[in-house]
């Protein structure tokens, strides 16, 4: 709405005009007054606030003032003025000025309410615009399709990654069967490779032993058993031996040996046998034939069977024909025949390829030996002032003959004329242990006067 002052402004020009009813009536006074007011500025807008009036922002009040500058601009300049006397025929009527001035207050009035709307709109915004439900019914379903097209994608996809891993799994099992199959086999032949070499490294253990019992001449014993054999030739050192000689010598040697080793197997003189005199004076507890059963209940039947005279004598390598011992450790003293100093002991078990049961055989053994006096033949027992010697130690191998002789490995042994052997062990059985056969092998003193082995 206008102020008082520029509608006080724009209404003065009206009343002027019409307080002179005719130009021919109207004083002097009176057109110089009229003449004077067209020549002042059309419209002054009052800057000052009114107490009426909203203020407006800067941008209404910015409006305002180019409006009434157009509104200036867009009057017409005042008329010329007349010189007196003198009337014009070209002025305007009132009602057309009055009609101008109403316009452009009309239109200021216009510019007026526009700016306080826009005012009123920035001030308070316009409420939000109602929703589409149809169009958002559509975007959610769009929504929904889109959201299924990526949950069938993921489930193919899963599907898929699925059949890769179970696939994956089947070819990595069959590699790994594979590969278990070829560490088991390579383990095997391994193994059995082993098992090979540690049978070779047994024989060569063996062959080794074997050589280093062998008694290997040396050269000065070689040059005296050459001698002996050019001695017994009847050739003197510096002669020449035919080769013929030598081959009749060793026939007759052979031959020899081959008569002592018929005449006992072994071909070393045996000072226990019971025909010459050996017998056993004291053992361990016998096995009791009357509780036995099966295979030697029918070979070691009556007092025959359970003599322990049997392992003084031949056995002819027949099974069953032993003294049976009970448990698996045991002893046996045997009286030889006369004082000897012992070279061997020889222990004998029937052949593993005519034996029925090899688990009675005696295996960890060792043999002792004093000299009794003759007064104590009657023997029940160690006299006080007897000393026992351990002789040998050794372990019965069933892998090797059945006859195996042992050197006696004590240093320094006098004469004795009694042998005892304590095994601690056998082959396996636990009900019994069998000895077939005992030699002690030695040489006679050579004079009276060799030491006698006692305290």
């Amino acid at each position: 709405m206008a102020s008082p002052s520029l509608a006080a402004a724009a209404a003065s020009p009206l009343t002027s005009l019409d307080l002179a009813t005719s130009p021919a009536t109207a004083s002097r006074p009176a057109a110089a007054a009229a003449s004077a007011l067209r020549k002042r500025p059309v419209l002054l807008l009052d800057q000052r606030p009114h107490p009426s009036t909203p203020n407006l922002d800067s941008s209404a009040a910015a409006a305002a003032a180019a409006a009434a500058a157009g509104v200036a601009q867009a009057q017409p300049p005042p008329p010329r003025r007349k010189k007196a006397g003198h009337t014009s025929s070209s002025t305007r009527p009132r009602w057309q000025t009055a009609l101008s001035v109403a316009a452009k207050n009309a239109v200021l009035l216009a510019v007026l309410l526009y700016v306080g709307d826009l005012a009123w709109r920035a001030a308070r915004p316009a409420p939000p615009r109602p929703v589409d439900q149809a169009a958002m019914a559509g975007y959610d379903a769009r929504v929904a399709d889109v959201e299924a097209s990526l949950a069938r994608a993921f489930r193919m996809l899963q599907v898929q990654l699925e059949a890769v891993d179970r696939k994956i799994d089947g070819e990595v099992g069959a590699v790994r069967g594979e590969l278990a199959a070829l560490l088991e086999e390579k383990r095997l032949e391994l193994e059995d490779q082993l098992k090979r070499l540690d049978a070779r490294a047994d024989d060569l253990s063996d062959a080794l032993g074997a050589l280093k019992r062998m008694e290997f001449l040396r050269k000065d014993e070689f040059d005296k058993f050459w001698n002996e054999v050019k001695e017994s030739l009847g050739s003197g050192p510096g002669t020449e031996v035919d080769l013929d000689q030598v081959r009749a010598l060793a026939r007759e040697i052979t031959m020899g040996e081959i008569e002592k080793h018929a005449a006992d197997g072994i071909g070393r003189v045996d000072y226990a046998v019971a025909s010459a005199g050996g017998k056993v004076v004291r053992h361990s507890d016998a096995y009791d034939a009357g509780k036995r059963g099966g295979f030697f209940s029918s070979l070691l039947s009556g007092d025959t069977a359970a003599s322990p005279k049997k392992i003084l004598q031949p056995s002819f390598g027949e099974p069953g024909q032993c003294f049976p011992l009970q448990g698996s450790s045991g002893f046996v003293e045997i009286k030889l025949r006369k004082g000897i100093v012992p070279d061997a002991i020889t222990l004998e078990h029937v052949s593993k390829d005519v034996a029925y049961d090899m688990s009675t055989a005696p295996k960890d053994c060792r043999v002792s030996g004093w000299y009794q006096e003759a007064h104590n033949e009657a023997y029940s027992g160690h006299a006080a002032s007897a000393k026992m010697y351990v002789l040998t130690e050794f372990t019965y191998d069933l892998d090797k003959k059945n006859v195996q002789t042992f050197d006696i490995t004590a240093p320094d042994v006098g004469i004795i004329n009694m042998v005892r052997l304590d095994f601690t062990s056998n082959h396996g059985s636990s009900a019994l242990t069998c000895i077939y056969r005992i030699r002690v092998h030695g040489h006679e003193p050579v004079s009276p006067g060799m030491s006698v082995s006692q305290s």
